[in-house]
């Protein structure tokens, strides 16, 4: 249940807009351990994103990478052949559907995605470009300051 209304400042505001939507995502909305996750960092710029998607096949999950966001959804279409064979007497698997989204820092990008054993694997990687990266400037000794021949130019000073 939300206490606070943020529509006024989208109104009145503008390029916030991610700002405010990051907000209204961070309210508890009851389902907000659905399905559990894991974030490794499995190098110094590789990550991997680890969803817990058991009972989900693969033609029922997507994976859509766009700007700064990872959005993970999974669909369970109706399963025609078990219907007839069996009475659930309780249903403890979920089947509902999902939608997980993360955040990804800039130069973050999608490498790779795996299912295995109702694991879904998404490998990131962090490719920054050379001209954002830090570069070594060598140091060079000055060159020694020209020296006066004759003291000519110290007269005209004096």
């Amino acid at each position: 249940m939300r206490t606070y209304d943020l529509t006024p400042f989208y109104r009145s505001t503008v390029g916030f807009d991610r700002l405010f939507s990051l907000l209204d995502r961070a309210t508890p909305d009851g389902s907000a351990g659905y399905p559990p996750y894991n974030i490794e960092r499995t190098g110094e710029n590789s990550y991997r994103v680890t969803v817990a998607v058991s009972g989900f096949s693969q033609n029922e999950l997507s994976i859509v990478a766009k700007e700064n966001t990872l959005t993970i959804k999974g669909e369970k279409t109706a399963n025609v052949n078990n219907e007839g064979k069996a009475e659930v007497l309780y249903r403890g698997i979920a089947a509902r559907a999902f939608e997980r989204a993360f955040q990804l820092a800039d130069f973050v990008v999608v490498k790779n995605a795996s299912l295995e054993n109702g694991l879904l694997h998404v490998d990131l990687v962090r490719e920054i470009p050379e001209a954002k990266k830090p570069r070594s400037i060598a140091i060079t000794t000055a060159a020694p300051a020209p020296q006066v021949v004759d003291g000519t130019a110290e007269k005209a000073a004096a």
